[in-house]
């Protein structure tokens, strides 16, 4: 979202005011791009990861207020509900030891934030959705207190004109109303962002696009919402029907949602940007007094203020983002596939898969999205959100005859990606201690079938064969979870089951 908002009302000429705006921005945009005044190549990567607040009985707790008062940093921010935090944490150039150096900063960090939760007898939990989250923990009076989270639910909720509808069929199937977005909020993810050049921004964006079903296959961790188990990643169909501006009859008329994979490879920044501005209205129609064209003309680095702000309200999976550090404009890829957890070792054995495997697939002489159709990735994309580790996924053969076939998703990834990955890693100058240990990790989740998503289910059905009630499972599981978060070790060690009886609930 960016820059926080003033909560008001919007009128007609808003609007069409912000809609000029809109089309000044794209024109500033591309003037800088046509003179090349964006930033040389860098190599930064960076990492937001959202968090969840639970008690001991692994209950959420809404007090993201008074943790972040007493955590007092500017590395650790307000999410959309009042149990869950941000932390960012500040680029990193890619190589030699980075991803040892990241895990150091996010332990030290999450150490300390989950401290001063303790002060109010909270505690961090970084973990997809909380398997303990109600549906009454899921309303408006739980938003947090920022005026954008308002204004952005009021937005949404006006432009929907009906209550959201949740409808997820996985192992079961859920069904329920809500009159706000906050069920959006139970989604935690780790957001990895890669500035890159405009002359390689497509190639990147693309080679993200196919990779990020791997990503799901490997990462996934949110099996459970509202006491039910549904897809192996729920996030996706969470985010896209919790926040989904389109009533019924717009969805059957082929609409676009605002939370979306895309429709076609792309060939430069550009056709993003102009696809937003094409397909989707404006949410937060506020305009900034900036006008970017004379900015320009006068050699300055417009802010272009009203395209950041829509494009922030545009929930692409990849998604093109424009900044601006030290007075010169860049642009970032941001990957917002994968779920927050289990642990801290997991989140960088998933960048350094993430950032080697992009890398690599980029700079491919036969491009896998020009042998991929994009409906296949985004097919792709669906059954690992659905079946996380068992996925089967459509992907191009190796070898003379080329075409596609179906592929176990661990034997994809650990007979050709995971290579991939590793010369990726190579490419960015990466150390080999760092690329071994982290993508090590991933290759030991293929081995064993093992990632977040499948050690809370099975420790979720082994509790429920000790006799647990269902909520009882849920709640000790969801502890037992916290417990091995804390310890570190990777989610494949992880025994299956709880560390000891627990009373019947």
């Amino acid at each position: 979202m960016g820059e926080k908002v003033v909560a008001g009302r919007f009128d007609l000429s808003d609007r069409q005011r912000y809609r000029e705006k809109l089309q000044k921005c794209l024109a500033g945009l591309e003037r800088l791009l046509r003179e090349k005044r964006f930033d040389r190549p860098k190599n930064l990567m960076g990492v937001e990861i959202e968090l969840n607040l639970a008690g001991r009985d692994g209950m959420p707790k809404m007090l993201n207020g008074q943790v972040l008062e007493r955590i007092a940093s500017r590395d650790f921010q307000t999410e959309l509900a009042m149990f869950n935090l941000e932390v960012n944490i500040a680029p990193h150039r890619l190589g030699g030891r980075v991803f040892d150096r990241l895990a150091e900063e996010l332990r030290t960090s999450l150490a300390y934030a989950d401290r001063k939760a303790g002060e109010v007898d909270a505690g961090i939990v970084m973990i997809g959705i909380l398997p303990t989250l109600d549906r009454d923990d899921l309303v408006s009076s739980n938003l947090s207190e920022n005026d954008r989270y308002t204004l952005l639910n009021d937005q949404i909720v006006a432009a929907r004109g009906e209550d959201f509808r949740l409808d997820i069929e996985g192992v079961e199937h859920l069904v329920c109303t809500s009159k706000s977005i906050v069920p959006e909020a139970a989604c935690t993810s780790v957001q990895l962002h890669l500035q890159v050049t405009p002359a390689r921004f497509a190639d990147v964006w693309n080679a993200a696009q196919a990779a990020c079903a791997a990503q799901i296959a490997v990462g996934a961790n949110s099996p459970f919402l509202f006491g039910h188990e549904l897809w192996r990643e729920s996030r996706p169909p969470l985010f896209l029907q919790s926040t989904d501006t389109r009533p019924p009859e717009l969805q059957a008329q082929g609409v676009r949602p605002r939370i979306w994979f895309g429709e076609r490879w792309i060939g430069s920044v550009q056709d993003l940007f102009e696809e937003n501005l094409r397909y989707f209205p404006a949410l937060l129609p506020i305009c900034d007094d900036e006008e970017p064209l004379e900015v320009i003309e006068a050699g300055g680095t417009p802010r272009l203020a009203e395209l950041v702000l829509h494009n922030g309200t545009i929930y692409r999976w990849n998604r093109p983002v424009y900044g601006i550090a030290d007075g010169v404009p860049h642009l970032r890829v941001e990957n917002r596939v994968l779920p927050a957890g289990p642990t801290i070792t997991d989140v960088i054995a998933n960048a350094a898969f993430y950032y080697g495997l992009v890398r690599a697939l980029a700079e491919e002489s036969r491009p896998v999205w020009t042998r991929l159709p994009f409906a296949v990735a985004e097919a792709n994309f669906d059954a690992a959100c659905r079946y996380g580790i068992d996925a089967r996924f459509v992907w191009p053969r190796r070898g003379r005859y080329g075409g596609t076939g179906e592929v176990d998703a661990v034997t994809l990834v650990r007979d050709e990606l995971l290579p991939l990955a590793s010369a990726g890693l190579d490419a960015w100058g990466v150390e080999a201690a760092d690329r071994d240990l982290y993508l090590g990790v991933i290759e030991e989740r293929c081995r064993r079938r093992v990632n977040g998503a499948a050690w809370q289910a099975a420790t979720f059905h082994r509790a429920l064969e000790q006799g647990l009630s269902r909520e009882a499972a849920l709640a000790a599981t969801t502890r037992r979870y916290a417990e091995l978060m804390h310890v570190g070790e990777p989610v494949h060690t992880w025994p299956v089951g709880l560390p000891e009886a627990v009373p019947l609930g």
